[in-house]
């Protein structure tokens, strides 16, 4: 059964970073993508990058363009989303979620219905 389990949310306050991590276990995935979603209270949940597994490519949305960095470490099967100059507007419930063999179009990588996997989730705090 796959599993994929967040860590390192938290509470900061603006200005600050934090490092999201997730770990996929019960399978390998050595081909598809990794992708970090977030969700605010009220809000609908959005997606806020994605790394290809083959090749690496990366997308962000435009909010955290230049402050977020995803990553990741196929051999030990864990993605890493590097959140730097936070704001409070990037208060929410943040998830990790994966695909095993294909990815979304580019055009459409912030779309959850794409992603059969999901981790639990992690909350982010940013607030003076």
């Amino acid at each position: 059964q796959v599993q994929l389990v967040e860590s390192g949310g938290g509470s900061v306050q603006p200005g600050g970073s934090l490092t999201l991590s997730c770990t996929i276990s019960g399978n390998t995935f050595s081909t598809g993508c990794m992708a970090w979603f977030r969700q605010a209270p009220g809000k609908e949940r959005e997606g806020v990058a994605i790394i290809y597994r083959i090749g690496g490519t990366t997308y962000y949305a435009d909010s955290v363009k230049g402050r977020f960095t995803i990553s990741q470490d196929n051999a030990k099967h864990t993605g890493v989303l590097q959140m730097n100059s936070l704001k409070p507007e990037d208060t929410a419930l943040y998830y990790c979620a994966a695909t095993r063999l294909t990815c979304p179009p580019a055009a459409e990588w912030g779309t959850s219905n794409f992603f059969p996997y999901w981790g639990q989730g992690t909350q982010v705090t940013v607030s003076s």
